[in-house]
C-alpha cells in the first residue's frame, strides 16, 4: 500500500484564517452533525455559518436569503426547522443564532432556568422541551 504524501497543491493561493470571524467546525463530520440532513438544510447552515458574527448571531430576513440561496420559502421554513431541531441554530425573527457543537449542561449553563420558564424572556427549543418534561 502506497503512502499519500500531502503537499499544497497550490501555494499561491494558501488558504488563509480570514480576518473576520467565519468558519466551520470539524466537529460536524466527525460527531456526524451533517448526516441525514438535506441539502437545503446544509446549504443554510453553510450560509448562516458565513454570514455570522463572533456571537454566532446574523439577521437576515427570509427574503434576503431566498435571493442569495436557491431555496423557495417552505424549503427555507424546512431548513430552518431541520436545523433547530438538530441543535445547530436559535431562531426568533429576525434572529439566528448558530449555536456551538459542545453538548449543552443545563446545570452548568449561565442562564439555565431552575425552576421554570424565565417569565418574558425567550426560550430555546432544548428549554421547551425539558420544560414540558418536568413533572407539575
Amino acid at each position: 500500500m502506497a503512502v499519500i504524501r500531502k503537499r499544497v497543491l497550490c501555494p499561491e493561493q494558501l488558504r488563509q484564517v480570514p480576518p473576520q470571524f467565519s468558519w466551520i467546525d470539524h466537529r460536524l463530520v466527525r460527531d456526524r452533525h451533517i448526516v441525514g440532513k438535506s441539502a437545503e438544510t446544509l446549504a443554510l447552515y453553510l450560509f448562516l455559518l458565513t454570514v455570522a458574527d463572533g456571537q454566532g448571531l446574523s439577521y437576515y430576513s427570509d427574503a434576503g436569503i431566498g435571493k442569495l440561496l436557491p431555496l423557495d420559502a417552505p424549503a427555507l421554513v424546512r431548513a430552518r426547522q431541520e436545523l433547530i431541531r438538530a441543535g445547530l441554530i436559535a431562531y426568533e425573527k429576525p434572529l439566528y443564532q448558530v449555536l456551538s457543537l459542545d453538548k449543552f449542561d443545563p446545570a452548568t449553563a449561565r442562564f439555565a432556568a431552575t425552576s421554570g420558564p424565565r417569565l418574558g424572556a425567550p426560550q430555546t427549543l432544548g428549554e421547551i422541551i425539558r420544560e414540558m418534561g418536568r413533572p407539575t
